[in-house]
């Protein structure tokens, strides 16, 4: 029995990752209904999920126990499920864009962050990622929470896709080590603030609001001041 419990944990965490699926098909499920506070309820689960597998994955050492199973796709199919697919079906079943522009505006997203998910330079060698790592959940989010125009809705969506390509860099709050402990109280702090967001129905008052904008421009901006202000490897 003690001698299986290495691979038994590393199955567990293999099933940790993939309940991930399954907040997927509930969330795609309650977007089909237009129910879109369950639906970012289900993808809260599936991101918290994702927050904690890649640690415990790395704890018990996954790959060594079992060899022949890829976490790491399992991971980067679920991902671009929650991260992509469903906040691409919100775009087009709710009206954050314009009538007109709904289905392109989710199509747009679904190819662009296909084409992110398949490009092997998408991380930095400190661990964070080069143009905007597709996570089109947490930008569909901050649109529905701040009820922006649509056509200031439309413009956030197609800069996005542009950053996609930019040699610019975003955060990994986990991975990066400058100013890490800063970066995870902000990223905390988010998550709590987009809980109580939920909860209200999309209707959370001014401050939350106000702390909502505020951390997401940190967790925005924070990964190319870190690049702009990296110090440079002077040559021999």
């Amino acid at each position: 029995m003690i001698k299986a419990w290495p691979r038994t944990s590393s199955w567990i965490v293999h099933m940790l990752t993939t309940s991930g699926a399954a907040f997927s098909l509930l969330a795609a499920i309650a977007a089909g209904r237009g129910d879109f506070v369950e639906t970012f309820l289900w993808l809260g689960a599936a991101l918290f999920v994702d927050g904690i597998d890649g640690p415990l994955a790395r704890l018990v050492r996954v790959e060594e126990r079992v060899p022949w199973f890829d976490g790491a796709i399992l991971d980067l199919v679920i991902d671009y499920s929650t991260y992509v697919f469903i906040p691409a079906l919100i775009l087009a079943r709710s009206d954050i864009l314009p009538p007109q522009l709904a289905v392109p505006g989710a199509v747009l997203v679904v190819v662009v962050g296909a084409i992110y998910f398949a490009d092997t330079r998408m991380k930095t060698a400190d661990y964070g990622f080069r143009g905007f790592p597709a996570v089109w959940n947490m930008v569909v989010f901050v649109l529905m929470a701040f009820a922006l125009p649509q056509a200031a809705a439309a413009a956030v969506i197609v800069l996005f896709a542009v950053l996609t390509f930019a040699p610019i860099e975003f955060v990994h709050p986990f991975r990066v080590k400058r100013l890490r402990p800063l970066t995870l109280a902000v990223t905390f702090a988010w998550a709590l603030l987009s809980v109580l967001t939920v909860i209200a129905g999309f209707k959370p008052g001014s401050l939350v609001l106000a702390a909502l904008g505020v951390t997401t421009t940190y967790l925005t901006v924070i990964g190319a001041l870190l690049q702009a202000t990296r110090p440079r490897v002077v040559g021999p």
